[in-house]
């Protein structure tokens, strides 16, 4: 017998259990959602069952998972992603990255690195959009409309993304701060 064969009814009962868990819901509540005995998930979990193909079925539709999730080996639940691999844009001698890989509907992260004296024009977002800056390390200055504001680390500055704006970096050391923006959706 194959050491993943032997494995098998482990797996498949950390598998549910964890699968269970994460949906915060108690194994009554999804033994009676798939239709099955509660001692019946009970022995799933516990790894001393050797279920029917229409159990397991059962039990994966509760879950809202594929059979084969069921009996997979576990995957990583978290994926590294080099710095390389986000996105970045060069604006003048300003550096913009995305901090996430993925986009999140009607939000934008960016992180915003700004070389000593150097300033980068905003890009008005749609709108009724909230823009919130950051500043981690140095310092930023960010006019909205005329009115400027000089952020020191740990400061956050709340304004209109919508309207014109520019960031700067009034200091003599590398400034870095994160953007944060709200979009509104379109009508």
């Amino acid at each position: 017998m194959a050491m993943d064969d032997e494995d098998l009814p482990s797996r498949l009962a950390r598998n549910i259990r964890t699968l269970r868990e994460t949906r915060g819901a108690t194994q009554a509540q999804l033994s009676k959602l798939a239709g099955v005995p509660r001692a019946t998930w009970a022995n799933l979990e516990s790894g001393t069952s050797n279920p029917t193909l229409s159990v397991l079925h059962r039990v994966a539709s509760a879950l809202q998972v594929s059979l084969e999730e069921l009996v997979a080996k576990p995957r990583a639940s978290a994926r590294h992603y080099p710095r390389d691999s986000l996105t970045t844009r060069v604006r003048g001698a300003g550096l913009l990255r995305k901090l996430l890989p993925d986009p999140l509907p009607g939000m934008e992260f960016d992180r915003v690195e700004l070389a000593a004296g150097v300033r980068i024009t905003g890009v008005p977002h749609t709108p009724g959009t909230r823009e919130y800056l950051a500043c981690e390390s140095g310092e930023l200055a960010l006019v909205a409309s005329g009115e400027r504001f000089l952020l020191k680390p740990g400061d956050v500055v709340v304004f209109r993304g919508d309207q014109k704006h520019s960031y700067e970096n009034p200091g003599t050391r590398t400034a870095v701060g994160y953007s944060v923006v709200l979009l509104t959706p379109p009508l």
